[in-house]
């Protein structure tokens, strides 16, 4: 594994490659600026949502950055799965862009509600065997990936890792308070589970300071701020 499976800054160790996912999420209007409100209640200065890449141009691409960041962190894993929902879509559409590298590996996913009916049960897809890596977008409470790998656990497999499209290295909130680690930090140390991003709020910061988009300049200094008020 790669220091950034192992809880060091995800995204550190390919700095061209989450520049360039930065500039995609941007482009593609996932990435915005202005004034947002978290479900921290925290005021923040951009907004991430990854339901944004909603057509298969889009979604096609995203898929190149998550399997482009899996496979050079050569992380051992043999399928992949997608916590209900946006993971879902995530990780069908990664596993696409694996088998057109070379790399085919079956998926799974989880439903809501287990199913009464049918093949039953809450998984769906390929049965959940050997080493599974978990594709979400981003790791907000830490809920889906603990769920995820209870589930994972339960089918007889061994859950091997993360892989997200942005850490945002805040402080997580618990009970209403700050606690002094952030989401991804309380995964990859309480759970002892490693997480990787394909970007992070680092790499964001980078790319509104190096002027590629001059149009963004302004918005550099409140996303320092926010990273000085809140960040990990």
């Amino acid at each position: 594994m790669t220091a950034a499976l192992q809880g060091a800054p995800a995204g550190a160790d390919d700095p061209a490659l989450a520049q360039e996912f930065v500039k995609f999420a941007v482009a593609a209007g996932v990435l915005r600026f202005g004034e947002f409100r978290t479900k921290a209640g925290r005021l923040s200065p951009y907004f991430f949502n990854a339901g944004g890449f909603d057509d298969g141009e889009r979604l096609g691409r995203l898929a190149e950055f998550y399997a482009r960041r899996v496979l050079a962190s050569g992380v051992a894993f043999d399928m992949l799965f997608g916590p209900a929902y946006k993971g879902i879509t995530l990780a069908a559409a990664v596993a696409v862009e694996l088998a057109r590298r070379g790399r085919n590996v079956p998926f799974a996913y989880n439903r809501k509600e287990a199913k009464d009916h049918g093949e039953g049960g809450t998984l769906v897809g390929a049965p959940v065997r050997g080493r599974v890596l978990i594709i979400d977008d981003v790791i907000s409470a830490g809920t889906s990936v603990r769920e995820s790998i209870a589930m994972i656990a339960a089918a007889g497999a061994t859950p091997c890792g993360v892989l997200i499209a942005l850490d945002r290295q805040e402080r997580a909130t618990e009970g209403g308070q700050d606690v002094p680690y952030s989401a991804v930090q309380f995964v990859t140390r309480q759970l002892q589970m490693p997480v990787a991003a394909i970007a992070t709020l680092s790499d964001l910061l980078q790319y509104l300071a190096s002027g590629a988009d001059p149009a963004l300049a302004a918005y550099a200094q409140p996303v320092r701020a926010y990273r000085e008020r809140y960040g990990v």
